[in-house]
């Protein structure tokens, strides 16, 4: 039987990834959105891609939430776009309503599946769906790092001149501007970056990751990054449906890893048909675990804010 997944939040993202999960052929899939007829308009050019491009699936647009029962995994998207000048933080309260009702929505009719959260800002509202979804912590994670260190690896492999396939690296921490690119265990085909590229160039390539997404925001001058946020889930999607038990880096509720209790914070995992199967640690110096906290007081700081 073949699985079904919710995108909902027909935007460039969404729309983007119901896109690539119906290229993919695995799942039949329903977009979601509140602007009338749109996310139908949308799911009626993909399902009309499918006998160009090959594939099967089954694409459905809704206005409400009726036609996502029984999804296995559903993605939230929706929420306010962030616009230049504009924190991540400034979407707070607004959002914040928002994946209130979505996930009310998605869990009186598909109670068994797995969130995954992509609005921002993306741990604070991870642990707002987990709060309010009452789900286990295995079904309930965001997309940050996985987006993140593709930045890094891909500014890494430009410098270099070198296949991206052949860098390796991770980004803990939240999703914004306390992130933490772990250049300790950054390599290029097995060689530390650090003996290929300066240190003063290397700080400068942590911080571009660190405004990767406030870099793509200023350029397109409205509306945010789309190709490679989908991209990042979907290869999250990826991992539980095939069930590839691949460590990825995601945003999942601590319960004493790293030091850290209760909160939602970016770290590697291990994602399969459960969903968060296992958090991988990490050693880290001091200075990386000073790093790491610093996220974490900045995704408390937005927990505290929202009353939860």
């Amino acid at each position: 039987m073949r699985k079904k997944i919710t995108v909902v939040g027909a935007g460039m993202v969404g729309a983007t990834l119901g896109q690539r999960i119906a290229e993919r052929d695995y799942a039949d899939v329903a977009l979601v959105d509140v602007i009338p007829n749109m996310p139908m308009g949308k799911a009626l050019d993909l399902l009309e891609a499918g006998p160009v491009v090959g594939y099967d699936s089954l694409v459905i647009g809704s206005n409400g939430y009726d036609e996502t029962a029984g999804s296995d995994i559903v993605v939230i998207t929706s929420g306010l776009p962030r616009k230049p000048g504009m924190s991540r933080d400034d979407l707070l309260r607004k959002n914040q309503e928002i994946v209130t009702q979505v996930t009310q929505e998605i869990v009186s009719r598909s109670p068994n599946s797995i969130l995954i959260v992509v609005t921002n800002p993306l741990d604070a509202m991870a642990q707002l769906a987990y709060k309010v979804s009452g789900f286990p912590r295995e079904r309930v994670l965001g997309m940050a790092g996985v987006l993140d260190t593709a930045r890094f690896r891909t500014f890494i492999a430009q410098e270099l001149h070198v296949s991206v396939r052949d860098v390796s690296a991770y980004v803990l921490g939240g999703h914004g501007d306390t992130m933490v690119p772990l250049v300790r265990f950054t390599t290029v085909a097995g060689v530390p970056v650090s003996k290929l590229i300066p240190a003063e160039r290397l700080a400068q390539i942590v911080q571009r990751t660190r405004d990767g997404g406030a870099e793509i925001v200023n350029l397109l001058g409205s509306g945010s990054a789309f190709y490679a946020p989908s991209a990042a889930v979907a290869q999250m999607i990826d991992s539980i449906v095939l069930d590839k038990k691949m460590i990825l880096p995601c945003a999942v509720h601590l319960q004493g890893e790293y030091g850290v209790k209760d909160l939602f914070v970016g770290v590697p995992a291990k994602l399969g048909a459960k969903g968060v199967e296992e958090v991988i640690q990490i050693e880290l110096t001091d200075e990386e675990r000073a790093a790491l906290q610093k996220s974490v007081d900045a995704v408390k700081e937005l927990i505290g804010v929202m009353g939860i």
